[in-house]
């Protein structure tokens, strides 16, 4: 029987089927959080005299084997049982007896659920925050390293200006930074209790929500209970957001890595262990593990769109419709995770080819260097610009002169100290 069933109802099987959809798959994620709220929301009617010292007792001892069970995998959903909420009010009064129904004075499934999603989401942000964090020091570090090798630079995908790999790894650690700071934003939204609020409409029990918060760890708590409720698919909206921010710094790198790698430019490679073959040309070294993170990264792009239009036209309360987000959001997490672990994996091999440069045909990524030294001489910069035009246009155009940039975020100076004190600056924002 549901927890909403009344008796002698019966409950068509094909509209329980559909209206259950994939809950029970993602509930199983959840069911740790579940429980973890559970043992909050005791500890809380017991402080306000709404459970007695001996129940409490009890239920916070059968919470916690349940928990224990989660935690080691010994935790299954019973196929009869429609959700993890269900699940453990089941288990505790087959257990305990009557003291199990008393889990439920004071909340409503719709703010377990909510919970149960922040609690997730929240753990989640932390494991996205580190992974980034890990590609972050791993670019800098290969920026650092590869600083004095020199790459062409493009616009349009025309030879542009000389580039290096330093400036190269570093855009894209500097990427992560901003990155990071959104992520900081949709976490801090995550890190609010909704507990408490019920159905959307607060409780006339005497509930302690501030105990809660604290219990749980939260930074703070949605106050308007109506608000609690509407910030479903809102905080998801935002993570995904987020995530969607680093998929994009992932897809465009994985474009460059899988460009760079072809045999046309042939600047960078990786072992053949990393890369994979075809089936009829034997020479192939083929980009598959980035091809992948750019389209899992794309795809990644795409849920804030999929998660705005589930939920842009809804009235305040709860509705069915916000049962979907998890199914949007929760396999993308897991997506957005595995890619970073993979760009760390390969990003760890890649091997950078040296003096590209020399090769004749980037010669006119020099057009600029020469215009300015002429500059430096005295020639106004429209009559430099013109004569070394007309050099190329000739075919006489030459420059063999080193380098030498020095401005902040160029090939001599790029500020890769500066760009890691960003980032310290937006980790401390987290805490």
């Amino acid at each position: 029987m549901k927890l909403w069933q009344k008796e002698n109802t019966e409950i068509s099987a094909i509209i329980e089927n559909f209206t259950v959809g994939r809950d029970r798959e993602f509930d199983m994620i959840l069911a740790k959080y579940d429980v973890l709220g559970s043992l909050a929301h005791i500890t809380m009617l017991q402080s306000v005299g709404l459970l007695s010292e001996a129940d409490f007792s009890i239920l916070k001892n059968e919470l916690t084997n349940i928990l224990a069970d989660i935690e080691n995998d010994e935790f299954s959903l019973r196929e009869d049982v429609e959700d993890i909420h269900s699940q453990v009010e089941l288990m505790l009064t087959e257990k305990i007896g009557d003291a199990g129904k008393k889990i439920h004075s004071g909340r409503s499934r719709n703010d377990q659920v909510a919970l149960d999603i922040k609690l997730y989401l929240r753990e989640q942000l932390l494991e996205i925050k580190i992974a980034s964090l890990k590609l972050f020091e791993l670019l800098l570090h290969l920026s650092e390293t590869h600083k004095d090798k020199l790459l062409p630079g493009y616009t349009h995908m025309q030879l542009a200006m000389p580039s290096s790999f330093g400036l190269w790894f570093g855009a894209y650690a500097e990427s992560l930074v901003d990155d990071m700071d959104l992520l900081g934003t949709a976490y801090h939204m995550a890190d609010k209790n909704p507990l408490g609020s019920g159905a959307g409409y607060g409780s006339s029990f005497p509930l302690n929500r501030t105990l809660t918060t604290q219990l749980l760890n939260f930074n703070s708590l949605h106050y308007n209970s109506v608000y609690a409720q509407m910030s479903r698919g809102k905080t998801e909206r935002f993570v995904a957001m987020a995530m969607s921010s680093i998929s994009a710094t992932l897809s465009r790198f994985s474009m460059d890595v899988i460009l760079f790698m072809n045999q046309n430019f042939g600047f960078i490679s990786f072992p053949a262990s990393l890369t994979t073959g075809s089936s009829i040309m034997p020479h192939k070294k083929n980009p598959d593990v980035f091809e992948l993170i750019r389209a899992k990264c794309n795809r990644i792009q795409s849920i804030p769109n999929e998660l705005t239009l589930l939920v842009n036209n809804l009235p305040s309360g709860y509705h069915r419709d916000l049962q979907l987000t998890k199914e949007i959001l929760f396999p993308a997490i897991e997506e957005l995770k595995s890619c970073l672990q993979m760009a760390c994996i390969m990003l760890e091999q890649i091997i950078v080819k040296e003096n590209i440069l020399d090769d004749e045909k980037y010669k006119y990524l020099f057009t600029v260097e020469k215009v300015n030294a002429l500059v430096n001489q005295g020639i106004p910069f429209r009559e430099a610009y013109k004569q070394v035009g007309d050099e190329v246009e000739k075919g006489t155009f030459n420059y063999k002169e080193a380098l030498h940039h020095t401005h902040e975020g160029s090939i001599g100076n790029l500020c890769n100290a500066q760009i890691k004190a960003l980032m310290e600056d937006v980790l401390k924002r987290w805490d």
